[in-house]
């Protein structure tokens, strides 16, 4: 977590307010309103179902609002998305790649996309920084789950994004490259003075690495703070324990099973 002060950036690099999308009948994201610290590592939380994916969908402009605000590095995303989308990237093990081409060739693509200067360059040194090497010149589809995640945050990272939204990012990796992953991103986010949200459900890879969590649960922010203070505020040893809590509707310090009132 970035702990010294005086390195950290002032200010909001992601404010939402009352941000809701409805399918229909269904409410996915009901009124939520949460602020990321520019220059902070915060985790967006909870269970199957809750609205995370959605709420980043909305952030990302890939999916409008039905009501409610959205502003990134300070612009209005639903206004100016032309402003904000070259500074910000998305990582999900669960969006695939076009399986016939390379590695290197979707990472050009995307290098392109984003108006990478030296395209190649940006993409061989990527590879190198997270073990890409390898594999480059294989087609996206022949890979190993834990090597498309690792593309995945390659993919993320070639615009050196201001906001880097990520979906599990050590999803499928074995515990030494996972390890191994949360100290690149550590090191990107102190380097670059970058602000990272992500989804995770590895509640020690959030105690590790976020400096504040937003809690959803059906489609509503229903508890926030830094990991610390949950767990003091849940009088839990750790996060897995603060996240059962709220999934079940359990009261702080209650090991039994979740309330029926």
């Amino acid at each position: 977590m970035h702990d010294d002060p005086a390195v950290a950036p002032v200010g909001e690099a992601l404010s939402v307010v009352g941000l809701t999308k409805r399918f229909g009948t269904v409410t996915a994201v009901d009124g939520v309103d949460f602020t990321v610290r520019a220059g902070t590592i915060t985790a967006l939380l909870g269970g199957n179902g809750a609205g995370k994916t959605t709420t980043i969908a909305m952030i990302l402009g890939l999916i409008t609002p039905t009501s409610g605000q959205i502003r990134v590095l300070g612009e209005d995303m639903l206004a100016h998305p032309e402003r904000v989308l070259p500074r910000l990237n998305f990582s999900s093990p669960y969006v695939d790649l076009p399986h016939r081409l390379t590695v290197a060739q979707n990472l050009i693509v995307y290098a392109r996309l984003y108006g990478v200067v030296e395209p190649r360059a940006r993409v061989l040194a990527l590879a190198e920084d997270l073990d890409l090497t390898a594999f480059i010149d294989r087609p996206a589809g022949s890979l190993s789950a834990g090597q498309k995640t690792r593309v995945a945050i390659a993919k993320a990272l070639i615009n050196e994004p201001d906001l880097l939204l990520l979906d599990e990012p050590t999803a499928s990796l074995d515990p030494d490259t996972a390890d191994w992953m949360r100290t690149y991103l550590e090191a990107y986010a102190a380097r670059t003075g970058a602000t990272i949200l992500l989804a995770s459900h590895n509640m020690a890879e959030v105690e590790r690495l976020c400096d504040d969590v937003v809690m959803m649960k059906a489609g509503r922010v229903v508890d926030r703070g830094a990991p610390a203070d949950l767990l003091s505020r849940y009088d839990r040893d750790n996060m897995e324990e603060v996240f059962l809590d709220i999934a079940r509707n359990r009261r702080s310090g209650d090991a039994g099973p979740a309330e029926t009132a």
